[in-house]
């Protein structure tokens, strides 16, 4: 199972052009300042975070667990809850006009919702895992968990594939991309497994920065070593982030800090 597997986030490939690759300048490691912190369902396991209307969407996962939950922010009250069968390990989301679309681990299946009632609208196909999902305005945006750092761009309305692009860091692929957000022009991505989201260009893949979260969530007792750091939402009209990790009892609102 995913949730449990240990594997390292960054797959260093040593094909590359590795003269070059030592050539660049490594990109900037952003710090955090929490504005604020919420309430979180600490039993969510989550997997995909949208802010819409004032409100947040999250896909829950795991067999037997996973849903799809309307969320008030300020409180953390699930206000509506679609429970996913339990043949499906949920996880991605995004919110596309009226719809939310939700993806599957290793079912290569994928769920489109009315996003006001959750009334589901119909299923689509795609290759191999889905992690994470966001858009751009034209297109779906999916990982896919890979090693070599795979994004791949989806049609919305049919859902073909339409292009794919590696995440590189100066050459090097960036493996296990996870949750996908997309902010001001770049994709962030949660890098599976480690305190960190990487800051990626979507027309060449290059990595432009990274957030190093590390000690966002104070050490709590109790919680599992599944408890990582996954989800990021993004409210444009107020130009706020929000993060939040599988199993956390906090979701919180931050401010990045330069180098």
């Amino acid at each position: 199972m995913k949730a449990a597997v240990a594997a390292a986030a960054l797959v260093l490939c040593a094909c590359g052009p590795a003269v070059d690759a030592r050539q660049q300048a490594p990109p900037p490691v952003y710090g955090f300042r929490v504005v604020n912190a919420y309430p979180h369902d600490a039993q969510a396991f989550t997997q995909g975070l949208v802010y819409v209307d004032g409100f947040l969407y999250e896909s829950t996962g795991l067999h037997g667990r996973s849903s799809l939950r309307k969320v008030r922010l300020d409180t953390g009250e699930v206000l509506q809850r679609r429970d996913v069968d339990a043949a499906y390990f949920a996880e991605g989301l995004v919110s596309w006009r009226d719809r939310l679309i939700q993806l599957t681990w290793q079912s290569g299946l994928g769920f489109v919702y009315d996003r006001a009632t959750f009334q589901p609208l119909r299923t689509f196909t795609y290759a191999g895992e889905g992690w994470g999902l966001t858009h751009d305005g034209a297109r779906l945006i999916l990982s896919d968990g890979s090693a070599d750092g795979t994004l791949r761009f989806i049609d919305p309305e049919s859902f073909v594939e339409t292009g794919r692009v590696q995440v590189r860091d100066r050459g090097r692929p960036v493996a296990h991309l996870n949750e996908l957000e997309y902010i001001r022009g770049e994709i962030w991505a949660n890098v599976w497994q480690t305190d960190r989201i990487v800051r990626i260009a979507p027309r060449s893949g290059a990595v432009v920065g990274w957030i190093d979260l590390m000690g966002l969530l104070p050490p709590t007792a109790g919680l599992s070593p599944d408890a990582v750091l996954n989800g990021i939402a993004y409210d444009a009209g107020g130009d706020r982030v929000f993060v939040t990790g599988k199993l956390w009892p906090r979701l919180f609102e931050i401010q990045l800090r330069r180098p």
